[in-house]
């Protein structure tokens, strides 16, 4: 299933991604430092949705309070509420 996302306190303005079964594909991030973004969705790509969420979850940028990857962790977190329904 695809899903899209819209990042809050990031560069990057948004995600998408697909969930097959709890297998994370296909992630792009729409705008943002190409090459940490760029990075992140390789190095996920065919992962378990909840080993990703577990690793990224509560990552910081700088002072801000939120990150690329926590942001991505959160897209999941409302992928599987999604699903779950």
């Amino acid at each position: 299933m695809e899903f899209s996302y819209r990042n809050r306190g990031t560069c990057s303005q948004g995600i998408e991604f697909e969930v097959d079964g709890k297998t994370v594909k296909n992630v792009r991030f729409i705008g943002g430092c190409h090459g940490n973004t760029q990075g992140i969705a390789k190095l996920v790509d065919g992962m378990d949705i909840d080993e990703i969420i577990s690793r990224t979850k509560g990552i910081r940028c700088g002072m801000k309070d939120t990150s690329c990857p926590d942001q991505l962790a959160k897209a999941l977190e409302a992928a599987k509420a999604k699903l779950a329904e």
